[in-house]
């Protein structure tokens, strides 16, 4: 599967199993979702538990909030992650303090996928990543996939949590790998491993990252696209990095973290997102505080600029191996 079959498959899997699990937002229905994420499954379970909704962010995140809160699980598609603002405030304010607010009484079981970040030429209106304004907003979980067998399998776990899991999708490798080397050609999921993903049910635990590389001289910190980035520019530069790839940033697997970064005393944290207040910062915050005497140099970042995100300089902007082997040597030369 690419990465979209595998979105669908966790929905189809999940509503299945159980049936009051309710997908809704715009053009998710009849058309599928406008990368088809949803394709087929109003056919499948009917138009009462996969719905098109007006083009109100806001109203589509307050109604499913009441929904969840009265025992349905929700899954919201926000059509792209530059459209979530006009719902951040019920997503913060209300979804994810609703636990909070009733002394534990009340989960609040509802994902909100998204379709995230740059590579696709899509300008400053739809290549954003704003994944670190909700790390910041206490009572929500953050899940950002790599691959599809994790995608499926986060996205199942997500939904049957019963708590509120905001879900970005990197739309650049929705349909295949990407290492950053945009002028080679495009390589499909079917020549990847990851792409083996079972028709059944299966999780991939939130809060635990995977390590995808070992290595000794460097740890590299990366999530969805960047994860392949930091692959393809350790091979490249034949640097011995261990690459981890978080998979949530909230909860996030900080012992997986510190125990790699205690072994190769470097550390390089990639991202896309603009680097001011990036969660960047807090992972290098947080890899300061927990292995200073074990750090051979200062703990360096590599991220998107503090701009809109440029159509004509997207690749200027995007953190592709050339930036990242900059950062590699930075840390490797201290």
């Amino acid at each position: 599967m690419n990465m979209i079959q595998a979105i669908n498959s966790a929905h189809a899997v999940c509503m299945d199993r159980d049936p009051d699990i309710v997908v809704m937002g715009e053009d998710i229905g009849y058309f599928g979702g406008v990368f088809r994420a949803t394709e087929g499954l109003q056919k499948k379970f009917g138009k009462t538990r996969v719905f098109d909704t007006p083009i109100t962010e806001g109203g589509i995140l307050g109604t499913a909030i009441g929904m969840a809160a009265y025992g349905l699980r929700v899954v919201v598609e926000i059509q792209f992650a530059d459209y979530i603002y006009p719902a951040f405030d019920q997503i913060v304010s209300e979804a994810g303090r609703m636990r909070y607010r009733t002394a534990g009484e009340w989960p609040l079981p509802m994902v909100i996928r998204s379709p995230y970040g740059g590579g696709i030429f899509g300008g400053q209106t739809h290549s954003q990543s704003p994944e670190a304004l909700f790390a910041h907003a206490c009572g929500i979980k953050t899940v950002i996939p790599s691959n599809p067998y994790d995608a499926k399998g986060l996205l199942i776990a997500a939904i049957e949590d019963n708590d509120p899991v905001v879900f970005f999708e990197p739309k650049r490798i929705y349909n295949g790998p990407f290492d950053g080397f945009y002028e080679r050609p495009v390589t499909p999921w079917a020549k990847h491993p990851k792409a083996e993903v079972p028709d059944g049910h299966y999780i991939v635990p939130l809060g635990k990252a995977a390590v995808v590389r070992e290595g000794d001289a460097v740890t590299i910190l990366a999530y969805g696209t960047m994860v392949h980035v930091a692959l393809a520019t350790a091979e490249a530069n034949g640097i011995d990095a261990e690459v981890i790839d978080l998979r949530t940033i909230v909860p996030l697997d900080i012992d997986t973290i510190e125990a790699s970064v205690k072994k190769t005393g470097r550390c390089l944290v990639v991202h896309e997102a603009t680097r001011t207040a990036g969660f960047g910062a807090e992972l290098a915050a947080l890899v300061q505080e927990r292995c200073f005497y074990h750090l051979e140099a200062p703990v360096t970042r590599v991220t998107g600029w503090d701009t809109p995100y440029p159509h004509a300089l997207e690749w200027a902007y995007f953190p592709g191996p050339k930036r990242v082997g900059n950062g590699l040597k930075k840390v490797l030369e201290v």
